[in-house]
């Protein structure tokens, strides 16, 4: 009997390790780590706060679309630029590479594909392997990639270029709206779900477990060039939709010709290259990369400046040298007097007084939220947001998405931080980018 209470102890001071002995208080699970949010690279923190959204001056469009009312907003992290071509390509990138390690691994390069971990436990589904490098001199790696490339008789004085239509990227999401419904819940007294679940293809099926709320979706990432002449009539832009997205003397421009579900699906991707960054370093998980909410963009637009029109506080679109304050349409026919005739690299102009650089301008923005004429009167007043994953089949009615901020080819009241307009999620525009946001962990700052 002395034997066994001396190994019941020797256990309990074994598994209590270096903490402190149990006392019988309630104290909380001991050794985890403390929290510290780093400032995330080329983001400007935005502090939690309110302000009245909605217009400041007169509804010359007589849309009718918004009005004033007091709104709460929870920190967050926002890009200080808009999302840039070189930024976006290293997502093409990416795509691209992925793509050719599995095509690799499935023809019989084994080294492409990780199978087991470091115990020698099988991996299911197996891993890319990112550190051999693709040597396309490799006779037997070009023949086994030869269906990334445009066909023979595609292609244009017989260059070989990689067919931008298939580079698809898949990603998953979970619909949390649906998960919250008190009829979608898991029932502790019957052991299992009891209500239904609409899925991508808007079919109504059973939940079965938890897996019926993880949606599924691929999107082609290569964005539409030729935004630059199908946007236009009778107007030469071709040298734009030739060199805009590829070329280095662009690579600092915004980033145009995205569709809402590719700049999603960016977002989705940005915060997957990290995550798997941190768990390789054994570092927890970070918020989600996301669009901004609408309520999110005007706030951060507005910058800490209550009822400005403009980013920059004032009424008007000039300093007091006479300079214009944004890029845009300043007068009719008139696309240089700003010193741009297209797209600026971002951080042309000056920043608002929270450090973000062309909210007004250069490029409209995406935002997250669906677009309804009557959703200030139903939103909630704080964090307000509404969302539509809206079907192929779906009338445009339900396609649209908030845009926010005017663009270079605007004029002067779309660049004004109340106005809100849309486009539809699935078509691409030459005037119309995005940037991300992150949540912010902890509330105040």
């Amino acid at each position: 009997m002395e034997r066994f209470l001396f190994a019941v102890t020797l256990a309990a001071v074994i598994l209590t390790g270096c903490g402190r002995a149990p006392s019988g208080e309630l104290i909380g699970v001991e050794g985890r780590q403390r929290w510290h949010e780093p400032d995330p690279y080329g983001m400007v923190f935005i502090p939690q706060g309110h302000f009245i959204m909605g217009p400041n001056d007169e509804d010359v469009m007589f849309s009718q679309n918004a009005f004033a009312r007091t709104i709460s907003v929870d920190a967050f992290w926002m890009d200080e630029t808009e999302m840039t071509n070189n930024k976006y390509r290293q997502f093409v990138y990416y795509v691209r590479d992925s793509m050719m390690r599995r095509m690799l691994g499935e023809y019989g390069f084994d080294e492409f594909i990780i199978m087991e971990d470091d115990l020698g436990n099988e991996i299911d589904p197996p891993r890319l392997n990112w550190r051999p490098r693709i040597d396309m001199r490799d006779p037997e790696i070009v023949e086994a990639l030869e269906d990334m490339y445009y066909p023979e008789h595609e292609r244009f004085y017989r260059r070989k270029e990689i067919d931008t239509r298939k580079l698809v990227y898949e990603y998953f999401w979970v619909d949390y709206e649906q998960a919250a419904r008190a009829s979608n819940r898991w029932n502790p007294e019957t052991g299992q779900y009891e209500g239904v679940f609409y899925n991508q293809l808007g079919e109504e099926v059973p939940i079965v477990d938890r897996s019926s709320f993880v949606l599924r979706d691929q999107v082609h990432v290569y964005p539409d060039t030729l935004v630059w002449i199908h946007d236009f009539t009778y107007s030469y832009n071709e040298p734009m939709a030739e060199m805009y997205f590829w070329h280095p003397a662009y690579d600092d421009y915004p980033v145009v010709g995205v569709t809402w579900k590719q700049a999603k699906a960016f977002s989705i991707w940005r915060t997957n290259y990290l995550n798997e960054h941190l768990a390789r370093r054994g570092q927890g998980y970070v918020q989600n990369y996301r669009l901004p909410l609408e309520s999110e963009w005007e706030y951060a637009a507005r910058g800490g400046i209550p009822l400005s029109m403009y980013p920059w506080g004032g009424p008007y679109t000039r300093n007091m040298e006479g300079c214009f304050l944004a890029n845009f349409k300043p007068m009719r026919g008139n696309y240089t007097d700003d010193g741009w005739l297209y797209t600026a690299p971002v951080a042309s102009f000056e920043p608002n007084d929270y450090g973000l650089y062309d909210m007004s301008g250069n490029v409209a923005e995406w935002t997250e939220n669906a677009y309804d004429e009557s959703f200030y009167t139903f939103a909630h007043d704080m964090n307000p947001n509404y969302t539509y994953n809206a079907l192929p089949q779906d009338p445009p009615a339900l396609k649209r998405k908030v845009v926010r901020g005017g663009s270079w080819k605007d004029v002067a009241y779309y660049l004004q931080v109340s106005t809100r307009t849309y486009e539809y999620q699935d078509t691409t525009k030459s005037y119309v980018g995005f940037r991300n946001v992150r949540s912010y962990l902890g509330g105040a700052r």
